[in-house]
């Protein structure tokens, strides 16, 4: 596929890497660690507490419906745990009523916990700009909306450089053609917490037909062009 293709050519041009030889300390390193990948994975499906969660990186994300975004990021290698929620506006403790309606101007989003040591920030871009179409104005698929928008968030000034950097090569690289790239390129400030039925609603709610229609068929899709990023227990 010509986005997966050029996905993997932005991210090889935006990190740097050394062609040489590894000495065998340095592959038995990475096989202990690979191990230790596995072995973590294993334990995920127990949900973790917020100290838990207190050790690793997080990176916010908005990219339609928060049900599918989860979802795709759930399923990703290092990811530790993915909370959905609203970002990207103004309002203090908004609901999913007043975020659905256009009565803030937050956006679905969620809150990625992660292990810098098995995904990388840049990876995790990757990831978000090959799961959706960052070309579609203001909606996603079915979903109409500024809520719906996309919207990459940074923490500090190499994040933002990073994600700069991968949209231009992106549009270098004429991946979406002419059209152009809609997402926003915002500082992070906060995150709200949806309503707890909202968490883990794709694996919870399997027979919800916005969920077998629309949610399934993309992380499907996601699944397809991105499995070496796959957990071994994704679902």
């Amino acid at each position: 596929m010509k986005l997966l293709q050029i996905a993997l050519l932005v991210t090889a041009s935006l990190i740097a890497t050394s062609c040489q030889s590894k000495n065998k300390k340095n592959t038995v390193s990475e096989t202990t660690s690979a191990i230790e990948a596995e072995q973590e994975e294993m334990y995920e499906e127990v949900k973790l507490s917020r100290q838990q969660l207190s050790k690793y990186e997080t990176a916010y994300f908005a990219s339609g419906c928060f049900w599918c975004v989860e979802a795709i990021f759930e399923s990703v290698k290092g990811v530790k745990e993915v909370i959905s929620g609203y970002a990207g506006g103004k309002q203090k403790n908004p609901t999913y009523e007043e975020v659905g309606y256009g009565k803030t101007d937050h956006a679905e989003a969620v809150e990625v916990y992660y292990d810098p040591k098995v995904i990388s920030f840049t990876e995790l871009v990757q990831v978000f700009f090959g799961s959706h179409d960052p070309t579609q104005l203001n909606r996603q698929g079915p979903d109409r909306g500024r809520q719906y928008r996309s919207i990459a968030f940074y923490k500090n000034d190499e994040e933002k450089k990073i994600i700069e950097n991968y949209i231009q090569a992106l549009k270098d690289n004429k991946v979406y053609d002419e059209d152009p790239i809609t997402t926003e390129v915002t500082p992070y400030t906060v995150f709200y917490e949806a309503e707890s039925y909202h968490q883990d609603y794709e694996k919870n709610n399997p027979n919800n037909s916005y969920i077998r229609n629309v949610s399934v068929p993309r992380l499907n899709r996601f699944k397809a062009n991105f499995g070496e990023y796959l957990k071994k227990n994704a679902h």
